[in-house]
């Protein structure tokens, strides 16, 4: 079993120069900017900004997975679709506010990019103590299989 930590996708490998699209040598780092300039500002912009969360991809010889930590979202409040060859991940959490007030919803949202070896018609999700795992399983011709080597004796 191969297990990656994935937490934010690069988005961007070229960056726009004079109309036309030039590859950079800092891919991760322009990503990682605009996402920390993007929670900074979302916490000015108010509560009710949406958020994204980190995920985790691991596969196994049969089965693509993908993990969320969801805590205090309840089930009612979690939406999976997969669609144009991503797997989108929605959740809203409401918090009572003290003293009367109305309550607060932070909504959050993740899109990660799936394979075309993945079965659309046979994916499942599953919601149990705070973590979301939804199960991608593979179509056969795209599981590795093994291949026995012949092997003649020359004199």
């Amino acid at each position: 079993m191969r297990i990656l930590h994935y937490n934010y996708p690069l988005q961007r490998s070229f960056a726009p120069v004079a109309g036309r699209f030039v590859r950079t040598p800092w891919p991760g780092f322009e990503t990682e900017i605009d996402r920390l300039l993007q929670g900074t500002l979302g916490e000015l912009a108010g509560r009710a900004a949406t958020r994204s969360f980190p995920v985790d991809l691991y596969e196994d010889r049969d089965h693509s997975y993908v993990r969320a930590e969801l805590p205090g979202v309840s089930r009612d409040a979690i939406g999976v679709e997969l669609g144009d060859g991503y797997l989108t991940l929605t959740a809203t959490r409401k918090t009572p506010a003290p003293d009367g007030q109305p309550e607060e919803s932070i909504a959050f949202n993740r899109s990660v990019a799936i394979p075309d070896s993945i079965q659309p018609d046979k994916v499942v999700a599953a919601y149990e103590h705070g973590v979301l795992t939804v199960t991608l399983p593979k179509r056969e011709d795209a599981k590795p299989r093994k291949i026995t080597v012949a092997v003649s004796e020359r004199v």
